[in-house]
């Protein structure tokens, strides 16, 4: 059933790459070029709305913080347009169970937000979803990618939006800290390792490693084994149709290793990285003037959003960089939340075809921290030069990225805290000494989930 994943559209890896680097590179100060609407304005309506005056609709996701609150603002939005009233329902992860208690319930909400395609391919093999209705399908063929499209369809029918997409290729770094230790920004895993060392050595350690959140860590296993061992094989591991006992497997984990290997490299050391969850991974970088816990720390666009709630500034204070290419080119690892109705109502249906408009997106795009597929998302809606570059890049380059590779699998291996390849990875951040006993762990838990 995964067969509507990155290998499907054929998708070509290496312009994305080249478009983001470009991008990123072209990014430093001047966070204000171009103009952009007043905060919390929406320009005119690009999409029609009917009344629904009087309903009430839940909206479920796993967001929380300033990633919710800035929905929220797009959920008021529509209910200032509709009249309906929308509450958002706080998720947890694994979001399949959490919809599936619901549901058994009787009380599932109108719509969810679902973080991973596995879920969304639950979903439909539940028969939870509802397949879009004609008004959010026009919005889609109008402002979105074929590629996009896909990843939004199960079985040749599209049940879901994407209304939300990462680039989960970038790591962002402290200015001040780089430019005391007089390190420039890497452009291979080799310069990395030699940054970390001189960063390190200078009194502030290298990196921030958000282990306590598993996904975390995927993440960093993703664009190494993506670098490294190339796009075709990259969507084999994706559908298990090779084994994570893989010597290539072998090689990424060996390579992750010389990061995580190295206590002195991480903030709070290895005990640290480990209790470490994402917020806190991003402000730590962010705060302490001139000695902050760490120089770095890696993660998609959506860092920005927990860089605001520190006193720096992206585009002078915080700037970013391509995830280092470990092989021959730099990897460029695309994520999403896609929105699937889960009641078949006209309220349902309105509110995806507002999320698959350019009007709910540029309202987020304003607040930072948020990248949207939607072509027709004026660039200008973008708060700052980095998240323009970003945003402009993923564009230009249509179909030309990989998906998240734990996005793609089951839940059960990809996607729960506790378990699976959340689990594993924190084990071998522990331990990466353990590469084979890590790779036998991974192949158990992925040949259950998959069942092979």
């Amino acid at each position: 059933m995964r067969e509507h994943g990155t290998g499907r559209t054929h998708l070509r890896w290496a312009a994305l790459a080249a478009a983001g680097a470009l991008a990123l590179t072209a990014c430093g100060g001047d966070a204000e070029k171009e103009p952009r609407a007043p905060q919390g304005a929406t320009a005119s309506p690009g999409v029609e709305l009917p009344r629904l005056d009087g309903e009430k609709l839940q909206v479920a996701a796993v967001w929380t913080g300033p990633e919710q609150e800035n929905f929220t603002k797009v959920l008021k939005e529509f209910e200032k347009r509709t009249g309906a009233s929308v509450t958002f329902v706080p998720a947890q992860d694994p979001i399949v169970t959490f919809l599936g208690t619901k549901i058994a319930g009787g009380a599932p909400p109108d719509v969810a937000l679902l973080p991973q395609v596995g879920a969304l391919v639950s979903a439909v093999e539940n028969k939870w979803a509802q397949p879009v209705g004609p008004e959010a399908q026009a919005q889609l063929d109008k402002n979105y990618s074929a590629g996009w499209k896909s990843l939004g369809a199960v079985g040749g029918t599209q049940y879901g939006v994407y209304y939300k997409a990462a680039n989960k290729s970038l790591i962002w770094y402290n200015a001040k800290a780089f430019e005391a230790a007089g390190v420039k920004p890497p452009k291979t895993w080799k310069e990395l390792i030699t940054a970390a060392d001189t960063l390190s050595a200078s009194g502030t350690p290298a990196v921030s490693v958000a282990g306590a959140d598993g996904w975390t860590l995927t993440d960093w296993f993703e664009n190494i084994y993506l670098s490294q061992a190339g796009p075709e094989k990259y969507d084999q591991l994706a559908k298990h149709e090779i084994k994570w006992t893989d010597d290539s497997v072998k090689q990424a984990l060996t390579t992750l290793g010389e990061l995580f290997g190295r206590g002195d490299f991480l903030a709070g050391g290895t005990s640290g990285a480990l209790a470490t969850e994402f917020p806190k991974s991003v402000t730590q970088t962010f705060t302490g003037g001139d000695r902050p816990a760490a120089a770095m720390v890696f993660e998609g666009d959506f860092v920005a959003v927990n860089i605001g709630q520190t006193e720096a500034k992206v585009g002078e204070d915080a700037l970013v960089f391509p995830f280092p290419a470990v092989g021959a080119k730099a990897p460029v690892v695309s994520g999403g939340d896609v929105a699937v109705a889960l009641k078949p109502s006209k309220g349902a249906q309105a509110l995806l075809t507002f999320l698959a408009s350019a009007d709910a997106a540029q309202i987020q795009a304003r607040e930072g921290g948020f990248v949207s597929p939607n072509k027709a998302v004026d660039p200008a809606a973008y708060p700052n030069d980095i998240q323009r570059g970003i945003a402009k890049a993923l564009i230009a380059a249509g179909d030309d990225f990989r998906f998240d590779m734990s996005d793609q699998a089951p839940a059960a291996f990809g996607g729960t805290p506790g378990a699976g390849e959340w689990k594993a990875l924190q084990d071998f951040l522990a331990n990466p000494s353990d590469v084979a006993g890590t790779q036998a762990k991974l192949e158990a838990d992925a040949a259950k989930a998959y069942g092979n």
